[in-house]
């Protein structure tokens, strides 16, 4: 098996099952507690705040854990949206978004809230003069993701988030798939909210985190108790966190180097062996672990089927529309037609891949989707 899907989830390092485990086991409490267990799992929930905190260049008081990048979103989005009672105003947001935000956005205009979609070149790039020209005295959020789990393509999040926090304006960074995989140093990047979460990076499912900039005010989606600043209530998963954070420290630029080198390959091996294959987004910039690529005259389910059956574990788009018959919207909104969209699949590689791996599979793909030869 050849795991290739490591944008749906990369599966957790060894040492990071390590720290899950001892934190289960070394009889820690309720972090809420104020006895010596209690105490005990409090602190290493506030070592891991501190580590991931750190990797942001931002305060570990602002961030919230949560139990992953779609809580974080929904915080982020309905959160700041009716902070202070608002029932009212202009929201943005580009047309690439993941559903964990696109659909609370719709949600909200459902209520009232007035919500434009900025469009996206053919790469899924927002240009930051549309963003300007987008922005009214009633903006109350805008929210991009930084890194297409789709594309793969990167956001310049330092332009946009400049041209947000001139006008005043909260900008919300879904940074699930970037985090430690591109830099994001919110010393210098002014955004007011960005999420991320653990098991894109080979830490546990079902642990990610809110960061919030001093001074923004969110209303809490989740009600019950007091913990995380009163913004995410419920008993800290500090197994999980504790493991999120073990993640973190072994995400290294030079990792992502690595995978970085690993995709270049792909997209070099593609260009020789498959040139009726299309690449989507940058082929030579973007996350160093997305690759999506279509393959016109080929039914991807059925690509997808057959590489499965030989061992290359791939995507047919992001993990959550995998089980949909429909074109992406994301590659739509890039102005992919339905046709090519269909033939695509993601190839997701980690800093475990092997070249030879990587080779295996365009050897396959050169088989199953070559033009007048075999076709899956």
């Amino acid at each position: 098996m050849i795991y290739l899907d490591n944008a749906a989830t990369a599966p957790p390092e060894p040492a990071v099952i390590e720290a899950v485990a001892a934190a289960m086991a070394s009889g820690a409490g309720n972090a809420s507690a104020i006895h010596r267990a209690g105490v005990q799992a409090a602190l290493l929930v506030e070592q891991a705040r501190t580590g991931i905190a750190s990797r942001l260049g931002a305060e570990p008081a602002g961030l919230v854990f949560t139990s992953g990048g779609t809580e974080a979103n929904n915080l982020a989005i309905l959160g700041l949206a009716l902070a202070g009672g608002r029932t009212r105003g202009h929201l943005l947001c580009s047309a690439i978004e993941h559903p964990s935000v696109r659909q609370p956005m719709e949600q909200l205009a459902a209520r009232g809230f007035d919500l434009q979609v900025l469009p996206v070149d053919g790469t899924g790039r927002l240009d930051p003069d549309d963003l300007r020209q987008a922005l009214r005295p009633d903006t109350v959020l805008v929210s991009v993701i930084h890194g297409s789990n789709e594309l793969g393509t990167v956001q310049d999040a330092a332009a946009l988030a400049a041209i947000c926090a001139e006008a005043g304006v909260p900008l919300h960074l879904d940074a699930c798939q970037s985090f430690t995989r591109v830099p994001l140093d919110l010393g210098a990047v002014p955004a007011a909210l960005v999420s991320i979460n653990a098991h894109k990076l080979h830490g546990p499912q079902g642990v990610g985190a809110l960061w919030v900039r001093p001074g923004v005010s969110l209303a809490p989606v989740v009600h019950g108790g007091g913990q995380e600043h009163g913004l995410r209530p419920g008993t800290s998963n500090t197994a999980g966190i504790a493991g999120f954070g073990a993640a973190v420290a072994l995400a290294t630029p030079e990792r992502a180097a690595l995978v970085a080198d690993l995709r270049a390959f792909l997209v070099a091996g593609i260009g020789a062996r498959l040139p009726w294959a299309r690449i989507h987004g940058s082929p030579d910039s973007g996350l160093p672990h997305v690759l999506s690529v279509a393959f016109p005259g080929a039914a991807g389910k059925d690509l997808f089927m057959e590489l499965n059956r030989r061992g290359f574990l791939v995507s047919l788009g992001s993990a959550c529309s995998a089980g949909s018959t429909k074109p992406s919207a994301v590659l739509g909104a890039a102005g992919i037609p339905a046709e090519i969209a269909l033939s695509t699949v993601r190839i997701s590689p980690s800093h475990h891949t092997t070249r030879a791996e990587l080779d295996s599979l365009l050897g396959a793909l050169v088989e199953l989707t070559r033009p007048g030869g075999a076709r899956a």
